[in-house]
């Protein structure tokens, strides 16, 4: 059950971008932010967190993650997030698969995230993976928030092996589907199966209109600038297309166009290295030029240890905040920083009025930090989700407890000498 609390003598931090509030308070009712900022009035007999002076702000929104769908990447029976022999593509959705027992998620709820942005990963036969979900990291056996919340594409590289090798194979099989999508659309009694060599049965072409008709996000992978034209030109053929660009390397360097298009980000914050041929223009200043040219733009972790440590997007957003101090490099100020793993990821799939900031109305999603959450040595004191308060323990943290000061004949059997 969700608790009422008011968390009072705040270093508050709403998240959207705006300075922290000192002296702040935030209430929550139901589940839901009530009110937060100075001077919040807290209703009579509601429980009262006093926060010291604590930075407290909304949890950590993780902009793209495969979190509760892998648990170890080479073991097949551990990991959904592909299905290199099923007969769908578009269709699969990973929200009944993930696992809300999965290893990662409390030692990823314990520093600060709140709620994950779920992808399945492409396999081999078509650029489209799947249907992903949006999660909350709350410990009980029901974690998805938003179930079919966008579809996953590949493109760029990945993209090009996918569609039978090339760029030129990708870009064909998408026009031809979404040509076969709007004839599906007009007439779906119409659409029969179209046999082996199909790019849609009738469960992707299901899946895949509303993403045509611009009622569902379509996040796609894509790096190098030269890509992430030709996707802004598949946007202009089709204007109600609710393109989210994924990962992004060189996207500072068409950042104009980005912006002028409306499309929103999610980037890997601290590429540097090209570790790939369509990366050679990466730089840790992507994400601060993006924003400064008007992208919206928020973080994720894809190809980087992605089932496993969203918890890193803090430190990656602190980083951001340091390069403003390097001489030629473009990051974040403190606010757009935070506001880049919790408002902005939200925004990016149309989800900023329910998750990612203490603004009335969204979820109860709360933590209060024993330091500046940007910093790398700082974790939660306390978190609610929900506006329901969740543990803080995990397996790495009963294990550090277990052995921190062991005693004579504490030890299990098999340690004894």
């Amino acid at each position: 059950m969700a608790q009422d609390v008011a968390i009072t003598n705040a270093k508050l931090v709403i998240g959207d971008g705006s300075a922290p509030v000192e002296g702040g308070t935030v209430v929550v009712r139901g589940g839901k932010v009530a009110a937060a900022g100075r001077g919040v009035a807290v209703p009579a007999g509601m429980q009262v967190v006093d926060a010291g002076g604590r930075y407290v702000t909304p949890g950590i929104f993780a902009g793209f993650t495969r979190m509760g769908i892998v648990e170890v990447d080479a073991v097949g029976p551990t990991n959904d997030a592909s299905a290199g022999n099923a007969l769908f593509n578009a269709a699969l959705d990973v929200a009944p698969a993930v696992n809300p027992r999965s290893t990662p998620i409390p030692i990823n709820r314990a520093e600060g995230i709140t709620r994950a942005v779920v992808a399945p990963e492409a396999s081999k036969g078509s650029i489209f993976a799947g249907q992903g979900a949006v999660i909350d990291l709350r410990s009980d056996l029901h974690p998805v928030s938003r179930p079919r919340a966008f579809q996953f594409m590949e493109y760029g590289e990945s993209g090009a092996q996918l569609a039978g090798g090339s760029r030129p194979a990708a870009v064909a099989m998408l026009r031809n589907i979404i040509a076969q999508l709007r004839d599906f659309a007009r007439n779906p009694a119409s659409f029969a199966e179209r046999g082996k060599d199909s790019f849609l049965t009738r469960a992707d072409a299901e899946a895949l209109t509303p993403v045509v008709q611009g009622k569902v996000p379509l996040l796609v992978h894509v790096e190098r600038a030269s890509d992430i034209l030709v996707l802004l030109d598949i946007k202009r053929e089709t204007p109600a297309l609710k393109l989210v660009l994924v990962g992004a390397t060189e996207g500072w360097t068409v950042a104009k166009q980005i912006a002028a298009a409306g499309v929103p980000v999610i980037a890997n914050a601290l590429t540097d290295l090209p570790v790939s041929f369509e990366q050679l223009a990466a730089t840790q200043s992507n994400v601060g030029r993006m924003q400064a040219a008007g992208v919206l733009v928020g973080i994720g972790t894809i190809n980087d240890d992605e089932a496993r440590q969203a918890r890193l997007e803090k430190q990656y957003a602190g980083n951001l905040v340091a390069l403003t101090r390097v001489p030629g490099a473009t990051g974040l100020d403190w606010n757009a920083a935070f506001a880049a793993i919790s408002s902005k990821p939200a925004e990016a799939l149309g989800m900023g009025e329910s998750f990612g900031s203490l603004r009335p109305g969204r979820v109860g999603d709360v933590v209060v930090w024993d330091g500046d959450p940007l910093e790398i040595g700082s974790l939660p004191v306390k978190l609610f989700v929900d506006g329901v308060e969740q543990p803080l323990t995990s397996r790495q943290t009963r294990l550090r407890d277990r052995y921190w000061t062991p005693t004579e004949g504490a030890l299990p059997k098999a340690y004894q000498r």
